[in-house]
Parts: structure tokens; C-alpha cells; sequence
């Protein structure tokens, strides 16, 4: 071999390679190997090597030849001489015509002799010019993987299925217009790729490739596909995006290890519904087209699917009506008739803002809001809407409702709740009449009651042991009265009190919607405190206390009412409603211990966790996690990222705000929407993921050493609702900090944004993706972007739209640097889609769909920020031209 190694770097008659250099050996030469599709005339120097060195040529196991090179038809000859070749790959792509495209290997046949190489276990044949696969291959009886994309194939023999062997076989961008049968025959493939052929039909026998995982068909002319699919049960995925299909069967939901199944652009109009409900199912750019009957009136339905992937986008509605899904979950249904004429329907989804979406007392956050427009516009029928959301914990004390904005305050909607099976979902149904804000809550369940002029008996659902007997002639009109119940176990008193001798029974919340007091007293039963009883009560221990409206304030009431006792009960009178809670104890100042405890009833106990990622450590997750959640959530993620133990536990409020502060040598950029201050902003939520994925940077020269840096969490904005006592205690030098968690970045060499020139080499004109209105993506966003995609960039140009050879080239052409490969990507494709109004969408989803939410939640950040700015560019522009009209009407007076 060291021989080999020294003929492939001889010079040429002028004393230099072909290159004007010496040949580097190295890179086509490493043991058993030979690279030479690295070189122009890689072909020459097999035929010198076979020729001076045969003996150690054919020991090769691995052999790599341009077939663009022109003689490969010579070197073709010696090739089945190499008993022991293992991998052989003859592609064609290595020159380019002169208008820059790829131009197809010269290979059309293979010698008939080929089939003797029975060691050939990988075979790569595309970007050649094979109208039909060489017969000799059907000899290889190794052959696992064989490659023959971008050919010119018509058929493919009819005894394919000789090749039993095969894990591997892609045949994309052919000519390829059917199958043979013997293709069930593969009982070993696992991956086959058809995709972009003329296939009009497939073979039943396809449903026998028991092993098979991943199903690519996608690109064709396939308007229906076998029912034989549903027998493959070990495929993952199924891609039949780009077809002419009118309908699928629905018997591909049953597939148990399906993940994802891909059926855009299709002729869709009979979709059905165990397919609609799949949770991996995408069905974006078909026609709006019949489903099954409705259960409503049985007139006719429209069926349509919006890939929600982005977090906003818009529909149409016609007077015909239709059912709308979206790929996050969300569904509606508009009846015939619900609008007169078309009307697009907008819809977007928002972070929630703790200053513009107020929760009440003991209410858990469980969605995202959703904006639907136009506002305000009156439906003709109600418009029914199913909104996915996280199961509460304590379901039995607390109810899910739809909670809308009607511009000047929230309201709860009437709302059922359904638990989907198959997608393990939990939906919360409503009816509306028009369209604004929307999210769903987790509230105290609440009874309600019109009490008329003649009274009536309202009890709780939760504690039916606690009532509210109104007598008659206690109001002269009727009012709505409103009950909620709030259970308070014996342990939590004492392990917030650290007193065994207090007890408490359920804390009462009356209201109503007058703010006139009733004419008569009110009876309220409630239960004594657990281990109370009328046999053994001290009613000098026993206190009523009466709290504000917010929790703030704890009075006892209990020598200004009269207190009734029974074995069980204790009943009193008001006239006014609040919250009641009655106390067991010897403490004489009671108010304030009940406060103490009020207050830590709304608090969480949380920790803190600062992970990097194990294959880009400056890709930082930042997650303020429920203890109770903290171990599945690390189990989850251990995989792929690493970092210190979580932080020790401190407490918060729902909907309270917290940062996030880098230091000691460690920074992020400033310009991201959520930072203020220098500071990464967030809003804690119990039931929604409170974290953020970003990438870090540090000034510090890390050529000759790590940085040993560290993360801060610190308090930020305290809730109007959070009682004054606790925002007291906050008070003070170390009252903001909350816990410090360590981050390391390892000795790196110099990313491309060390570089003076940013681009690495590259020159692009000036790109804003996107449109004024909807914000756009700049050259400086574009780069940042670059800088957070690391080792996924292939993934998410594929998810872009390039195709695998511009994808291999990219790799090819910068094989030895990861950041040109992912700057050529991504403005190679930004370049070829500037033009496109929905391009920043498609980035988003590509990021998603890639597994990089944190990327596509960046993204998000910096539109909504560009749709803020222009929106107030709007605002002052009309300001100013009211002003200027102003201006002259004066001086004309």
C-alpha cells in the first residue's frame, strides 16, 4: 500500500499533479480504500495503480470513481478483478455544464462479469445515464444497499426481487412508470426510496415488505395506494406527499410504529377519520373536498387541514360551511349557513402576557392563546371550536373551561371537555357567535344559581356538606350567584403552620353579579375542621374568618355573626359575599397565619435546570421545571444534552415573571426580542413549558482555554395579585436572586463570526425574506440563525425543500467545515426564495419539523418584533399626517 500511496501522488511530465500540486494521498488513500472521485483524472491513476501495483489493487474493499471521468469505460474492464471489493461507488454530478448545473456520469452498462464480485455489499450508481438496471447486478448475492437515483430507469427487471439480501434501495428521480410483483420478494429492505418517478400504480405484493421502516413514494402520479400498506408493521414512516391521491385507506392508523405520514399536495376530498385525527398526519395543499357525513343535518361538509406548524395563517370560509384542522390540534366547524359570504378567517397563536391575560384566584394557565379574526364579526349559526390543552393536575377540585377576550375584560365560556385516545389528547369544546381571543384554564369548579325573589338552595359539587340557603324576600330581582371550593388537607395547614393543634375546613368563594347586599341574611354551612366534631368542640378555639376579594386581608367575623352548631356543621349569616373559612386553633391572632397559609397555597415549588447540548455545547436549554416534574423531564433529555444538577427549590406564583442572566465571560445576543436589559425574560406557567433553547457566545479569547461561566435566574415583575406581604419579603439585596447554575464552554477554534468577513467567502446580495408588514428576515438575522444550527443542518435544508444531491454537494464542497456548509445552505436557499411571500414560514416549519424549536421559536420572536414595529410605523405615519391636516386647516382659517 505504501507503494499505491506514492504512485497516486506522482507528478505529471511537468513535475506537478493534475492540480498544479502534489496529490494529497491521504485523502484518497487510507488502508483498504481508494478515493479517487476527488480527482479529475481519478481514473488514469486506477489504470497506473492496476497496472504496476495489481497485487495490492486488488485487495481494495472500498473504491470510489467519477463517472463523469472519460475513462471510466476503460477502467470498468478491470474492475470485476477486485475479488474483494466491498463498496464501490460511481457517481456521476462531478462537473457541471455551463450553466452550472450537475451534468450525469457517461455509465450506461455494467460488463457481464461484474456479477463475480461476491463480496460487493454496497453499490452507488446515481447521477448517471442507465435506462435499464444492468442484469449483472442481480447477480451480487452480498448486495445490501444499491443506489441508482437520478438515472434515466423505465422498469426495473421483472426477477428485482433475486436480490434478497437488499436493506437499502433507492431509486428517486427516475422514469420510473410501475413495479414488478417480485419486489414483495425483499423481505430484508428496510428503506426504499421512489420517490420523483412516473409511478401510476403499486403492487399488492409491496405489503409484504414486512421489515421495511421508511417508505418514500412521494413526487409520483399515484392516485390511490393498496390496501396491503396496512401490513407493514414495522414502517415508521410513510411519505406520499406530491401525488395525485383522491383518498388513502384508512387502515394505514392502524400501522403500531408509524410517526409520520406525509400526504401534502395531493388531490385529497375523502380523508378519513382515523386518518384526521393521527397526531403526525400532513395534509397541507389539497383541495377542500367531501368527508364523511355530519352528524349535523347531514348536509354537506368541507373538510380542510392548515399545517400549523407556523404560528399563524389564515383560511376561507364559504357559505357552504366546513370543517377546518389544524395540524397543532385545533378544530373547528362552521355549519352551513354560519357566514353569508366568503370570509378568510385569520388565526394566530400567542405567548401569553401576564399583564393582558389576568388569571383569577387559583386558575392554572393550560394553553397558548389563540387569536382568530376578524374581530367582532356576527356568525349566522355558532361556530364550534375544539382547543387541545394540558391536563390539570387536581381535576377534582378544578374544572377546564374556554376563556374568551371581549376587548375590555375576560369571560368563561360554556365548555365541554373530551379525552381523544387515539391521539392522547385532551380537547375543550365551545360554541361562539364571533371571533376574538381564546384560551383554555383550569379554575375551581364552579355552581351557580339564578336566586329569584322567592330564594333557593345552592351546594357545592365538590363538598356537598357546604351550602347556601337563601330565604325568600332576599332580593326583589333575580342575580346570578356564582360558588367556588377550594380543599385545604390537614397536612398542608400543619406543614405550612408547623402547628399539629390548627386545622381548617375548605375555603368558600361566594359572588354574585349585583353589587347591591341581599335584603335578608344569608345561611352558609360549612363542615367543621377535620377531627372536630359537636361532642368534643371548644368554640373558643373555633373562628370564622372573612377575606377581600384578593386573598389580602383576613378579618374574624366571629363575635359580629351568630354561630349555629350541629354534630357535623357550623352555620352563620351574611349579607354581603367573600371568602369564608372557618379555623380550629388556640392562636388568638389568627388572620395573620391564615394569610401566610393563603398565600403559599398559590405558590409552586420549582427548580431550576441549565442544560448544553452534548453535540453544540453553546446551544444552552434553559427550563424553570415543577419539582414534581424535575426527573422525567431530565430522563428525557439526558440523551442529548448534559449539564449540573438542578438548582435547589424556591417557590412562585403562576403567570410570574423571571430572568435569566449569563455571566462570568458568558453573553447571548442583545437584539432577541425577549431580552431586556441584558437578560433572557421569562413567565413562569405550571402547566406550559417554561423553556427557551439559545445560543451563547463569550467575549473571552476561548483559542487557548474554556470559560467557566454561570447562569442566574432572578425575580422579575410581581403579579398585581400577589398578596402584599409577599412582595414585601422580597425586599431587600438578595431578594431578586433566585439560584446560579454553572456553564462551561469548551476550547473551540473560531466560528465564522470571528472572521472580519462574516460570510465566510461567500457573496449574496442584500435579502430581506418576508414582507413589511409581516416583519422580514435579514442578512444579519440569517447569520445569527446560522449560528445556532450546528450538526442539523442537512436535516433542515431536506425539511427547505433541497434535494439530497444539492445537500451531498454542499457537504462535498466544504467537507472539511461545518460552518460553510451551513452558511451555503441556508442562504443558498434563502437566495433561491426571496421572492417567496411564505418563505419565513417554510423556514419555520423546516425548523420544527428538524427537531429546532428553539430556532423556530426565534424566528417567531423576530417577526412578531418586525410586525410590532411596522404596525407602530402605521400608527405614527396617521398620527403625523392627522397632525399635518390639522396644521393646515388652521392656517387656511
Amino acid at each position: 500500500m505504501q507503494k499505491m500511496a506514492e504512485l497516486l501522488g506522482l507528478r505529471d511530465e511537468c513535475g506537478e499533479g493534475t492540480s498544479g500540486a502534489p496529490a494529497p494521498t491521504g485523502s484518497c488513500l487510507a488502508d483498504n480504500r481508494l478515493n479517487l472521485d476527488v480527482y479529475p483524472d481519478g481514473c488514469r491513476r486506477f489504470l497506473q495503480l492496476f497496472k504496476e501495483q495489481q497485487g495490492e489493487v486488488v485487495q481494495v474493499e472500498f473504491l470510489r470513481l467519477s463517472s463523469n471521468d472519460c475513462l471510466l469505460d476503460t477502467t470498468l474492464g478491470s474492475l470485476p478483478h477486485l475479488k474483494c471489493l466491498k463498496s464501490l461507488v460511481l457517481k456521476g454530478g462531478h462537473a457541471r455544464d455551463e450553466f452550472g448545473s450537475y451534468q450525469h456520469g457517461s455509465l450506461t452498462s455494467l460488463p457481464p462479469d461484474f456479477g463475480t464480485l461476491r463480496c460487493l455489499t454496497h453499490l452507488d450508481l446515481s447521477f448517471n445515464r442507465l435506462s435499464t438496471l444492468p442484469s449483472c447486478i442481480l447477480h451480487l448475492p452480498s448486495l445490501h444497499v444499491l443506489l441508482v437515483s437520478h438515472n434515466s430507469l423505465v422498469t426495473l427487471p421483472k426477477d428485482f426481487g433475486r436480490l434478497s439480501k437488499l436493506t437499502f434501495f433507492s431509486a428517486m428521480k427516475n422514469q420510473l412508470k410501475d413495479l414488478p410483483q417480485s419486489i414483495g420478494e425483499l423481505s430484508m429492505l428496510q428503506d426504499l426510496d421512489l420517490s420523483e418517478n412516473a409511478l401510476e400504480l403499486l403492487p399488492e405484493e409491496v405489503g409484504n415488505l414486512h421489515n421495511c421502516t421508511e417508505l418514500d413514494l412521494s413526487g409520483n402520479r399515484l392516485s390511490s395506494i393498496p390496501d396491503s400498506l396496512a401490513n407493514l408493521k414495522s414502517l415508521r414512516r410513510l411519505h406520499l406527499h406530491s401525488n395525485l391521491l383522491v383518498t388513502v385507506p384508512a387502515s394505514l392508523a392502524s400501522l403500531p410504529s408509524l410517526s409520520r405520514l406525509d400526504l401534502q399536495n395531493n388531490c385529497l376530498r375523502a380523508i378519513p377519520a382515523e386518518i384526521q385525527t393521527l397526531p403526525f398526519v400532513h395534509i397541507r395543499g389539497n383541495p377542500l373536498g367531501e368527508t364523511e357525513p355530519s352528524p349535523q343535518a347531514g348536509l354537506k361538509s368541507l373538510y380542510n387541514v392548515i399545517n400549523s406548524c407556523i404560528s399563524s395563517g389564515s383560511f376561507t370560509v364559504t357559505s357552504e360551511g366546513c370543517r377546518v384542522v389544524l395540524a397543532c390540534g385545533i378544530h373547528f366547524y362552521f355549519p352551513p349557513g354560519a357566514a353569508s359570504d366568503p370570509l378568510r378567517i385569520c388565526f394566530r397563536s400567542l405567548t401569553p402576557d401576564p399583564q393582558w391575560v389576568k388569571l383569577k384566584h387559583h386558575d392554572v394557565l393550560l394553553s397558548r392563546v389563540l387569536e382568530l379574526q376578524p374581530h367582532g364579526v356576527q356568525f349566522q349559526q355558532e361556530v364550534q371550536i375544539w382547543m387541545p390543552y394540558i391536563s390539570p393536575q387536581t381535576p377534582h377540585q378544578h374544572e377546564v373551561v374556554v376563556r374568551t377576550f371581549s376587548g375590555q375584560s375576560w369571560n368563561d365560556l360554556k365548555t365541554r371537555v373530551k379525552w381523544k385516545r387515539k391521539s392522547k389528547k385532551c380537547v375543550a369544546h365551545c360554541c361562539v357567535l364571533h371571533f376574538s381571543w381564546f384560551l383554555v384554564v383550569s379554575r375551581l369548579v364552579q355552581n351557580e344559581c339564578k336566586v329569584p325573589a322567592e330564594g333557593t338552595l345552592l351546594f357545592s359539587s365538590v363538598d356537598p356538606n357546604i351550602k347556601v340557603i337563601f330565604p325568600p324576600g332576599v332580593t326583589k330581582e333575580p342575580r346570578s350567584v356564582k360558588l367556588q371550593v377550594l380543599p385545604v388537607s390537614a397536612e398542608e395547614i400543619q406543614e405550612i403552620t408547623a402547628n399539629a393543634g390548627c386545622r381548617a375546613s375548605p375555603l368558600l368563594f361566594l359572588s354574585q353579579d349585583s353589587t347591591v347586599d341581599f335584603l335578608k341574611p344569608v345561611r352558609i354551612q360549612l363542615p367543621l375542621p377535620p377531627g372536630v366534631t359537636g361532642l368534643n368542640l371548644d368554640r373558643s378555639r373555633l373562628h370564622i374568618l372573612h377575606g377581600d376579594l384578593e386573598g389580602q386581608t383576613w378579618n374574624d367575623i366571629t363575635s359580629e355573626v351568630v354561630l349555629e352548631f350541629t354534630h357535623l356543621y357550623a352555620v352563620f349569616e351574611v349579607t354581603h359575599f367573600s371568602w369564608y373559612w372557618l379555623w380550629y386553633t388556640t392562636k388568638t391572632y389568627i388572620g395573620g397565619i391564615a394569610k401566610k397559609v393563603y398565600e403559599r397555597l398559590r405558590l409552586y415549588q420549582v427548580n431550576f435546570i441549565a442544560l448544553q447540548r452534548k453535540k453544540d455545547p453553546e446551544q444552552v436549554l434553559l427550563q424553570c421545571v415543577p419539582k414534581h416534574k424535575v426527573d422525567p423531564v431530565l430522563k428525557k433529555l439526558q440523551d442529548r444534552y448534559r449539564g449540573p444538577e438542578p438548582s435547589d427549590m424556591v417557590e412562585m406564583f403562576e403567570g410570574e415573571q423571571f430572568f435569566a442572566a449569563f455571566e462570568r465571560g458568558i453573553s447571548i445576543d442583545m437584539d432577541r426580542p425577549d431580552c431586556v436589559d441584558g437578560r433572557l425574560s421569562f413567565i413562569f406557567y405550571s402547566h406550559l413549558k417554561n423553556m427557551k433553547e439559545i445560543y451563547v457566545t463569550s467575549p473571552v479569547d476561548r483559542k487557548g482555554q474554556a470559560v467557566k461561566g454561570q447562569v442566574s435566574f432572578y425575580r422579575g415583575a410581581v403579579p398585581d395579585s400577589i398578596p402584599e406581604d409577599a412582595t414585601r419579603k422580597r425586599k431587600g439585596p438578595d431578594s431578586l436572586w433566585l439560584a446560579t447554575l454553572p456553564i462551561k464552554l469548551p476550547q473551540l477554534k473560531p466560528r465564522w463570526d470571528e472572521n472580519p468577513s462574516p460570510l465566510y467567502g461567500f457573496s449574496f446580495p442584500p435579502l430581506n425574506l418576508g414582507n413589511a408588514e409581516t416583519g422580514y428576515l435579514t442578512q444579519a438575522n440569517l447569520l445569527g440563525i446560522a449560528r445556532r444550527v450546528g450538526a442539523d443542518w442537512q436535516s433542515i435544508g431536506l425539511n427547505l425543500g433541497l434535494t439530497y444531491q444539492q445537500i451531498e454537494r454542499i457537504g462535498y464542497n466544504h467537507r472539511e467545515d461545518l460552518n460553510k456548509q451551513i452558511l451555503d445552505m441556508l442562504f443558498s436557499w434563502a437566495q433561491q426564495n426571496s421572492e417567496d411571500p411564505d418563505c419565513v414560514s417554510k423556514l419555520i416549519t423546516a425548523m420544527k419539523e428538524s427537531g429546532r424549536q428553539d430556532i423556530a421559536d426565534e424566528i417567531e420572536a423576530i417577526i412578531e418584533l418586525g410586525r410590532q414595529k411596522y404596525s407602530e410605523s402605521i400608527r405614527r405615519v396617521g398620527l403625523e399626517q392627522e397632525s399635518s391636516t390639522e396644521d393646515s386647516a388652521i392656517a387656511m382659517m
